[in-house]
């Protein structure tokens, strides 16, 4: 936190604003645990102690933009519930984000630290800020309370709020690929895919066998060829790089999460970063098993994308899941490494698009941008790693009808049976 005695002059507040920018921009490359307060002084021309003069540890700098970041998003949710209905104030929300994002692109707004990170706050620090993001969930979540979902429990709307914002979060990590100018224009295809899913009108929800019997589970850790102990230290360590990024996710951690020595550690592996690798290929072998299913499976496209995202949104919480999240990325040590687990990742996203483009060809699927729904259903399943926080009784048996039924036939759909 700012220090208290520091006097709050025009100056004090420029200079902190800078620091904040450009500490925005080096956990949101590095991670929290990765980024040192000299390489975010020298981003800017500064001096370690010139940030130590506002903020004492590094720690408490991430506090600082985790909060700027938060009442940003927090405003965007404020201004977006003067709208009357549920649609309006979603379409809102996105088109305010949207220009948000573009301001920020064109260096008129400062850049926001993305909010993957929390978890790698020590605890009081982190306890801080999600209070904070509680509070702003809840902003994001009083959007979609209105008639048209008067009949959800408040379980299925916290659901469908993580839904929303966690598309939000998302498309800051897409959109550039798009011209600046076209951000409203993406924000209002997400909006349109949020509110009113994929299939065409009054396409049912597949029933539990034809999605069954398309056989599109993903293996276990004995089918995938590991045996129990291997398996045990990816998942260890899959959690702990989801909770705070790969420096974060240390030898003696994941040791202590398994209740081993870090003996026992260094005799099932080589090191760290060697495991951290094989946890991004676990990752990425059991969407490419799941989605390469999918396209290889018959019947309708729409079927065989909602088969696909139940079973990926199931293994997330099983016992054999999290799958790595996407931001895990940042904070990777290696430029290289970087950019090819990101390039894999995006070939990943293809294979979704495939199945879509499928359901458009046989008209399963409404007419619609394929690439955005592609991306928004990334979103949405790799979120479900963290749905457990806003739903304390989600589990494998019930996630399909409050959580991926939703983020495929859209956040106005009825709810569906218990």
């Amino acid at each position: 936190m700012p220090r208290r005695n520091a006097p709050k002059t025009a100056r004090f507040q420029e200079k902190r604003d800078t620091i904040l920018a450009a500490a925005a921009r080096q956990f949101n490359a590095q991670g929290v645990k990765g980024a040192t307060l000299g390489e975010i002084a020298a981003s800017v021309s500064l001096v370690t102690t010139s940030i130590t003069y506002y903020y004492r540890k590094k720690e408490d700098l991430a506090t600082a933009c985790f909060l700027r970041a938060i009442v940003a998003h927090e405003s965007l949710a404020l201004q977006a519930a003067a709208e009357a209905g549920v649609a309006e104030r979603v379409a809102r929300f996105f088109d305010l984000h949207a220009r948000m994002l573009a301001g920020i692109e064109l260096g008129e707004l400062p850049p926001l630290i993305m909010f993957s990170d929390i978890r790698a706050l020590p605890e009081a620090q982190a306890a801080t800020v999600f209070a904070a993001y509680t509070d702003m969930f809840r902003r994001v979540r009083a959007l979609l309370a209105g008639p048209e979902t008067a009949a959800l429990e408040r379980d299925d709307l916290n659901a469908r709020a993580h839904l929303l914002l966690s598309a939000a979060n998302w498309v800051r990590a897409w959109v550039h690929r798009y011209e600046v100018d076209e951000y409203p224009r993406v924000a209002q295809r997400v909006t349109q895919l949020l509110l009113h899913g994929l299939g065409t009108p009054g396409q049912p929800w597949p029933a539990d066998d034809a999605m069954a019997a398309l056989q599109l589970a993903a293996p276990g850790a004995r089918a995938s060829g590991l045996d129990e102990t291997a398996d045990a230290f990816l998942r260890a360590a899959t959690e702990l790089v989801n909770e705070q990024g790969y420096r974060g996710a240390s030898v003696d951690k994941i040791s202590a999460r398994l209740h081993v020595t870090k003996g026992s550690f260094y005799h099932h592996n080589e090191t760290k970063l060697d495991l951290i690798t094989a946890c991004f290929e676990r990752s990425f072998g059991v969407l490419r098993h799941t989605l390469r299913a999918a396209q290889q499976a018959g019947g309708p496209g729409w079927l065989r994308a909602c088969a696909a995202a139940a079973a990926l949104v199931r293994f997330q919480l099983s016992d054999h899941g999290p799958l790595l999240r996407s931001t895990a990325t940042s904070a990777l040590p290696d430029d290289a490494q970087r950019s090819q687990v990101r390039h894999t990742l995006q070939r990943l996203t293809e294979r979704i698009t495939s199945v879509l483009v499928d359901g458009l060809v046989d008209g399963s699927i409404r007419p619609m941008d394929p690439a955005i729904a592609a991306q928004l259903l990334s979103s949405a399943i790799n979120a479900a790693a963290e749905l457990h926080r806003w739903v304390p009784g989600i589990a494998p048996d019930n996630v399909t009808q409050r959580y991926t039924r939703p983020a495929l036939q859209g956040l106005l759909c009825a709810p569906g049976p218990a």
